[in-house]
């Protein structure tokens, strides 16, 4: 069986191990655009030795973002700016992804630290939302998003593909389309937020068509040589049974088109989710995604301890595992878990090679 430090490859893109760095917003961007902050951030998370860092959630519109500190990839600017980031995750030995979407009814929010709540309209910063269907998500500042015409359907896509394709010409190695957490993509899956009666709702299939058709889209521009992955939300934990079916059935469906990795996650598109927050609590349901799909994958949640992220991958749950808050504490996690695990020069297996070098020389 694989091992948590024995590479991976799928297709062109091969990890020097299984462990990926979540994709994490920083809200830390002007305009869409990354600076000094992103720069030193990924360059850090790349050395500390993860096989896969996948950039922060980057919205393909003005309108997609969740806060005013998001990044975006709308217009040459910001991908320049993200060049020198690219460069700094392959230049350390790992392979450079990004995660791109839309927010949908959850856009025009606050930064965390400034609430975590929709801006209140006229204020600055704020603008209008759009969704699926206008159900607001939220507490009393909650904004009812306005209902996404067909137009609107085809903007966004070719929003998305543009994305897709400044993110390959910049040199990503790996894409991920957002299709999780109540952002847009989900915002058409979940009848929790669609509630249309035209060939984007009511079933299941005609709910999942916004989701294929930007797949299939961005399948066409994307190389084929690097993969293409989504995050998709499977459970909600609301008491609906049938979407985990739902979500198997689509991501079935997807491969067929040509999606090539599955990161398994959770709704978050009802605040009335009893979620069973716990270790690992993801990982037997990402087992039964990669079993029933046949899609290689991943999950995150609580993941932490270096023998149980092994453990995970060596039971066949897991292909790759994703790791979020442990690898902000800690950036050189990869590194101290190697050592923890036993695997035989563990600088070398991990960390760039004038560090693995100190390290090897002076430990």
């Amino acid at each position: 069986m694989a091992s948590l430090f024995d590479p991976y490859t799928l297709k062109g893109a091969t990890l020097r191990n299984r462990i990926v760095v979540s994709p994490m917003c920083q809200y830390m961007a002007v305009d869409g655009v990354m600076n000094e902050w992103h720069r030193a951030h990924y360059a850090s998370l790349a050395r500390g030795g993860a096989g896969l860092v996948i950039v922060e959630a980057t919205a393909v519109s003005p309108e997609g973002r969740i806060t005013w500190g998001d990044l975006g990839l709308w217009n040459d600017t910001q991908a320049e700016a993200m060049r020198p980031v690219v460069d700094a995750i392959r230049d350390a030995g790992a392979v450079p992804g990004i995660q791109i979407g839309h927010a949908g009814r959850k856009a025009s929010a606050n930064r965390p630290w400034e609430g975590d709540d929709h801006i209140p309209e006229g204020q600055p910063h704020a603008w209008p939302t759009i969704a699926a269907s206008p159900i607001a998500f939220g507490g009393d500042l909650a904004r009812v998003p306005r209902e996404m015409t067909s137009d609107d359907v085809a903007r966004v896509q070719q929003e998305t593909v543009n994305a897709a394709i400044r993110a390959r010409d910049l040199g990503f190695g790996w894409l991920e389309l957002h299709m999780a957490h109540g952002y847009l993509a989900q915002n058409f899956f979940s009848p929790l937020s669609n509630t249309r009666s035209d060939a984007y709702g009511g079933s299941a299939e005609n709910r999942a068509r916004f989701l294929l058709e930007t797949l299939v889209a961005v399948r066409k521009v994307w190389p084929e040589d690097r993969p293409l992955a989504v995050r998709l939300s499977v459970v909600e934990f609301d008491g609906n049974e049938a979407m985990l079916g739902e979500a198997i059935a689509m991501l079935s469906r997807m491969k067929q088109e040509g999606l090539d990795f599955v990161d398994v996650s959770i709704g978050f598109n009802t605040p009335e989710a009893k979620i069973p927050w716990g270790p690992n609590f993801m990982a037997d349901i990402c087992q039964q995604v990669r079993r029933d799909t046949d899609l290689p994958g991943t999950t995150s949640w609580y993941i932490s301890k270096p023998d149980e992220a092994d453990a995970l991958v060596r039971d066949g749950k897991v292909d790759l595992v994703t790791l979020g808050r442990p690898v902000l504490a800690n950036p050189h996690w990869p590194y101290a878990a190697a050592k923890a695990l036993g695997v035989q020069n563990p600088a070398w297996a991990t960390l760039p090679a004038p560090y693995a070098h100190w390290l090897a020389r002076y430990r």
